[in-house]
């Protein structure tokens, strides 16, 4: 289910970067750069890539854990939920990284 009140502060964030795109995925609202994923706004949670091996950090913070689908976790994807992306400081801290991540990829 979409959680709007995520999505426009995932947006406020984001801002208006070059190749930033909006598609509906997995029930929510998923953002990209240049064709790859960094975020997804969903009413469970943010859904954050972060790359593997890049995500111990943000597992150590409270409100934050590994991204699992089905029973399989998700290395490098986190799920921030609540009382995460409703910080300010940790939500851009969270963007930020997988914004540094997704822009290190080839474009799709």
């Amino acid at each position: 289910m979409r959680d709007t009140g995520l999505e426009e502060l995932v947006r406020q964030e984001l801002g208006d970067r070059p190749g930033l795109s909006e598609k509906p995925m997995f029930g929510g609202l998923a953002f990209l750069v240049n064709g790859n994923l960094v975020c997804g706004a969903r009413d469970d949670g943010m859904l954050v890539r972060l790359g593997k091996g890049s995500d111990d950090w943000a597992l150590a913070l409270p409100g934050v854990a590994q991204m699992v689908m089905g029973e399989r976790g998700m290395h490098g994807w986190v799920r921030a939920g609540a009382a995460a992306y409703g910080d300010d400081a940790l939500r851009k801290r969270l963007l930020d990284a997988a914004l540094g991540y997704v822009l290190s990829l080839p474009p799709k």
